[in-house]
């Protein structure tokens, strides 16, 4: 039979053959699990590259397109201060003495129109 040292001995070694064995199915995971990563970041950077690369021509034409976007605002930005400038001139030259004509036009107006109540009134009433 077996002494009491020897099957602590074997319960030992079960254990430890056990352990081995659980340690050995981890590590063989793990290196799936790694070989797959790999794998992964091998395909994603094929993938990425040309992804890359599709960028940055976009970012280029991009700045290319900023650049005739930023020219033709500033010719807008020249076209609003000539117009404004033509603008200012238009009313100067036509709507101040259109002003003044409509001023005289009113004024003549109720003139004669004074004249005309002064004229209907009575001789006694009227107003020297």
């Amino acid at each position: 039979m077996l002494t009491a040292g020897e099957v602590a001995g074997l319960i030992v070694a079960l254990f430890w053959a056990i352990l081995v064995c659980f340690l050995a199915m981890v590590l063989v995971k793990l290196a799936r699990l790694i070989d797959r990563t790999s794998r992964s970041v091998a395909d994603l950077s094929e993938r990425v590259v040309p992804l890359l690369e599709d960028v940055s021509l976009t970012v280029a034409e991009t700045n290319r397109q900023l650049v005739a976007v930023e020219a033709i605002a500033g010719n807008m930005r020249e076209a609003s201060g000539n117009v404004a400038k033509v603008t200012g001139v238009a009313s100067t030259l036509f709507a101040t003495p259109l002003i003044k004509a409509s001023a005289l036009v009113h004024g003549v107006r109720g003139a004669f129109s004074a004249r005309r109540r002064a004229a209907a009134l009575p001789r006694g009433r009227r107003q020297p």
